[in-house]
């Protein structure tokens, strides 16, 4: 039973976690280190200052490798942010084999043709994922493979990214030695940690919240549907609080974790009226709710507004997951259901064996799902990216390690 390990790096706005896990060909993967440091030099999912944020990589690749004893050579990488667009496009091909048999060839043929959209200068494709073919017509065809026909045509769900933003993040990835594996939009890994393939058959909507995005994945009929990017999450929560009741941004943020709710039971919390932060400050508990239930209120709105019909109820009748390390405010499936009228949960990442205590929490979802889908997604990443050998590129990383 062949062994070998698998690195996700997911590059987030407070946070960037490394992640080193073996996989085998029976059984789940299993985490093997994990390395956590504070995000410096990222604003909303975007590189704003280069220097910093390698730093920060590199920290966390160095607590992952120390944890688990092995090397990290590439890494699968989660890309965010407000530049990230998507699209619906199809493709179609003749069968032309005497015998018409749909055979592998023709499915990279109808999935090229897919990709024949016209994309700006300024931007580049990310992914484009069949989310279902049809022979002849016939729709809803999930493997066409050995099916007889004239005509295969496919639905794919095209991803597109700015140039610029996701340069910069391979630059930052690898000025620390890290070869990149493949660019994974995180909404698309996190579901693979917290939705079930029930789930995504009936029609959901996954938000993950994290600290300064919200990425929003709607899967239907058991493929992708929707994605979309909200430039607002915990950081505009933790703002909020802050100017609202006057605090320094670090306090408001402890106070954010330590008492937020978001479905506030003021009856039983007579003794905490007034909450009191480590070094001191004392505010309203009341308040401190009020203001962060104002903007998660807000939040679940603009998702559903996000949705790509109005209907949503008929669209994912299953409702709303939330993940990302915003969704472990109190009471926030109940606000969702209040609003939604619609099943609403916290997705826990699963699926996963070995130091899982580390990261059995929603603010690990993308991590865990970027594993998950390095395991599972063998196709040719639609992002190319030139390599150097292995040991060249140590070598030369050792070179500039010299002058540094």
């Amino acid at each position: 039973m062949k062994k070998r390990t698998i690195t996700a790096i997911d590059v987030g706005t407070t946070k960037v976690c490394t992640t080193i896990a073996e996989v085998n060909d029976e059984g789940p993967i299993r985490v093997a280190g994990v390395g956590i440091t504070p995000s410096k030099g990222l604003h909303k999912g975007l590189v704003v200052n280069i220097t910093e944020a390698r730093e920060s990589i590199r920290e966390s690749v160095k607590k992952a490798e120390y944890a688990s004893g092995y090397r990290v050579e590439s890494a699968f990488v989660g890309v965010t942010g407000r530049h990230v667009t998507s699209l619906n496009n199809r493709g179609v091909v003749a069968i032309t084999h005497n015998d018409r048999l749909v055979r592998p060839p023709d499915l990279r043929r109808v999935l090229t043709s897919a990709q024949s959209l016209k994309v700006a200068n300024d931007r580049k494709l990310l992914h484009v994922i069949p989310r279902s073919y049809s022979v002849d017509g016939q729709p809803g065809v999930k493997n066409p493979v050995g099916m007889h026909g004239f005509r295969l045509d496919v639905e794919t769900h095209v991803i597109t990214a700015a140039v610029t933003s996701v340069q910069n993040l391979v630059k930052c990835i690898r000025g620390v030695g890290v070869d990149i594996d493949d660019l994974v939009l995180e909404p698309l890994a996190s579901s693979e940690a917290v939705l079930t393939e029930d789930e995504k058959n009936v029609g959901i909507v996954l938000a993950d919240i994290g600290g300064g995005t919200t990425d929003i994945a709607v899967f239907k009929d058991g493929s992708i549907w929707h994605t979309a990017i909200l430039p607002v999450a915990g950081y505009q929560l933790t703002r909020d609080v802050a100017i609202g009741l006057g605090l320094p941004f670090d306090v408001a943020e402890e106070m954010k974790k330590r008492y937020g709710s978001v479905m506030p039971i003021y009856e039983s919390q007579s003794e905490m009226a007034t909450a009191i932060s480590e070094d001191g400050h004392g505010i309203s508990y009341q308040d401190l709710c009020d203001i962060i239930r104002a903007r998660v209120e807000e939040i679940i709105r603009l998702i559903v507004l996000e949705l790509p019909r109005s209907d949503y109820e008929a669209l994912v009748p299953a409702g709303l997951v939330l993940t990302g390390g915003s969704s472990n405010l109190s009471g926030i499936d109940a606000l969702g259901r209040d609003i939604l009228q619609l099943p609403v949960r916290v997705g826990t990442p699963t699926n996963v064996a070995g130091i899982t205590d580390a990261i059995r929490d929603p603010a690990y979802a993308t991590s865990v799902g970027l594993l998950l889908w390095g395991t599972s997604h063998k196709s040719t990443p639609t992002w190319r990216l030139p390599k150097f050998s292995g040991a060249l590129r140590h070598l030369v990383f050792r070179i500039k390690n010299l002058f540094h």
